[in-house]
């Protein structure tokens, strides 16, 4: 039986093969050399030899995946990008103030996730917005040249891809070509492993694994080493990355279960043929699906194309009376969670690594007969 194509833009859609492979090992779990141990994941101590042995190899595909160079930790950590928007300054804000001091941070505001990090570190920093694109609906990203960033901001903030508005960074912006000696900072939840990272650009980025990592629960950090020790005296000890990283994301019980889970996902991945393979897979999605909108009389999408998001594409029909029977249809028809966030409406169809082109491919069929009977 063909599964359902699930759109949703997270918790999303994990691969088939790694929801097996978790199935058959519910009930008890076997190590690297098929030895069952005698009771499945969740039931594991997180100090116990077996989960030590998962977290260690999942943390080592990451990297390799990521291509995350030696002096950058790599953290599991929990609360998702919401709790990072509190936790990033809590660590960063003070780096060059003291720790008793409010820091400056810096911020560009390219959507809604953009939009809540600066309002939600300025309970912790001195914040500024250094460029936004609010005034065009968040269509857009504005030019880096036009930046306005503080000489003294310790880093600067930005998501490289907006899940509500569509927006995406196809390329990180390098902070010293702006003239600027500050951090750049990434929330990477809905970008990360679908595309390479270029970690020269950045001392921080951070993401919920929900969208193209594996199940909710599990929040990936990867900071550079250098950028460890800087929390504010009001940081608590299992948020203080230093900590974290010292004890090698054991400091608290961490979320077994989503780790185990994303290991199998980066496990899958490296069997694609890694990150590489999955944006050539990503870029042919995202061409299908924009091609089918912009060749259509009833679709739109309002981004600017060079910013438009590979990950999540919204789209709105022209006729907004249609819009309960396209979704009742497409769930008919076996393509799940399309509406758009209800912040602004219309239609959203998530590309996630798990996604595959035959999903994308049944959608502009649906979207194409769709129109022709409603034309």
């Amino acid at each position: 039986m063909t599964r359902p194509y699930n759109f949703s833009a997270g918790p999303a859609a994990m691969p088939q093969e790694v929801l097996a492979q978790a199935a058959n090992e519910m009930l008890d779990w076997p190590d690297a050399s098929g030895r069952l141990c005698g009771m499945g994941v969740m039931e594991m101590s997180h100090r116990g030899k077996e989960f030590m042995a998962i977290c260690a190899h999942a943390e080592a595909t990451l990297r390799s995946l990521l291509a995350v160079p030696a002096h950058f930790k790599i953290l599991f950590m929990q609360g998702g990008g919401l709790a990072e928007n509190a936790i990033v300054p809590l660590n960063l804000s003070a780096m060059r103030a003291d720790r008793g001091e409010r820091g400056q941070t810096d911020f560009v505001l390219t959507g809604s996730w953009s939009q809540k990090s600066w309002q939600e570190a300025a309970k912790y920093s001195n914040t500024h917005v250094a460029a936004s694109s609010q005034a065009s609906g968040y269509t857009e990203i504005p030019d880096p040249a036009s930046w306005q960033i503080r000489p003294g901001a310790s880093y600067i903030h930005l998501c490289s891809n907006e899940t509500i508005h569509g927006v995406e960074f196809h390329a990180l912006p390098d902070l010293k070509t702006l003239g600027s000696d500050a951090v750049l900072v990434v929330d990477f939840s809905s970008q990360v492993a679908s595309r390479p990272m270029d970690w020269g650009r950045v001392g921080l980025a951070f993401g919920g694994a929900q969208k193209n990592l594996g199940p909710a629960g599990l929040t990936v950090v990867v900071v550079r080493e250098d950028l460890l020790g800087h929390a504010l005296d009001i940081c608590p000890s299992a948020f203080n990355y230093e900590t974290v990283a010292a004890n090698g994301s054991m400091f608290n019980t961490p979320p077994t279960y989503a780790i185990y889970m994303a290991g199998l996902v980066f496990d899958w991945l490296a069997r694609q043929g890694g990150i590489a393979a999955m944006e050539a897979q990503n870029i042919s999605k995202a061409q299908t699906l924009y091609h089918a909108i912009d060749n259509s009389a009833l679709y739109f999408n309002p981004v600017a194309a060079h910013c438009r998001s590979r990950m999540n594409v919204p789209f709105f029909l022209r006729n907004e009376a249609l819009n309960d029977a396209f979704l009742s249809g497409a769930a008919a028809a076996g393509l799940l969670q399309l509406k758009g966030h209800k912040s602004v409406g219309g239609m959203r169809a998530s590309l996630y690594n798990a996604m595959p082109l035959t999903g994308v491919q049944a959608l502009v069929d649906y979207m194409q007969a769709f129109e022709r009977s409603h034309g």
